[in-house]
């Protein structure tokens, strides 16, 4: 492993380089002062950590107790443009867990869109403490036949997912019943971006997104 720290406007935030059996991963963290949880969030297979939900709650939770760890899959941190296979992606968080969890505090895996079938094919396996899908692929756009719920139904964790209202990859009222709680963004695309129209700016969807799963996180034993 190796690492690197950056000042930036929010918090310190340190990068270190873990070897996984998918390559090199990456994991940018944003330490709380005094935590007692580390969120540990992916990106999606279309973008980077740079995601305004997931930026955002790196900036929100360090705040609350909560250490964030943003982590970047082997083949984004080798540049290549297109994600590998599913069991491929898990391979690479699997890999990356031992350091998530080498501060010794319960994890809570996450991650948004193909992050957050990931964190839920995982959690389970890993130990996770908990579960957040941020804008969970329900079905492909247009093909609500081909559903992944079975995914998000068989995390066995406690689980929030965070959905836009207007996601092609599944609205909120498209989702099954099951032990989890979802929290809707209003108007808000699969990056949760919201239309200039909307009844909401984009800063009010971001802290609904943040103030949601802050007060989740509050509940988790």
């Amino acid at each position: 492993m190796t690492g690197k720290t950056t000042e930036t406007t929010q918090t310190t935030a340190t990068t270190e380089s873990v070897d996984t059996d998918a390559g090199t991963a990456r994991i940018t963290w944003y330490r709380a002062k005094r935590p007692r949880l580390v969120l540990a969030a992916s990106h999606g297979a279309g973008g980077g950590i740079g995601a305004r939900d997931l930026q955002a709650l790196a900036a929100a939770l360090p705040a609350h107790g909560v250490t964030v760890a943003l982590v970047e899959q082997p083949w984004r941190v080798a540049g290549k443009k297109l994600a590998p296979a599913p069991k491929t992606l898990d391979a690479g968080w699997r890999g990356v867990w031992p350091a998530l969890a080498a501060p010794g505090l319960p994890v809570i895996s996450g991650g948004r869109s193909a992050g957050a079938r990931v964190a839920c094919r995982t959690a389970a396996g890993l130990g996770a403490h908990a579960v957040l899908a941020l804008s969970f692929p329900l079905h492909p756009p247009g093909k609500p036949e081909k559903s992944r719920a079975d995914e998000l139904l068989g995390a066995g964790e406690p689980t929030l997912v965070v959905q836009g209202g207007n996601d092609p990859f599944g609205k909120p009222e498209e989702f099954p019943d099951g032990d989890h709680r979802l929290i809707e963004v209003p108007y808000g695309d699969h990056g949760f971006a919201v239309p200039k129209r909307a009844e909401i700016t984009q800063e009010q969807a971001l802290e609904l997104i943040t103030e949601g799963v802050t007060e989740w996180v509050g509940s988790l034993g």
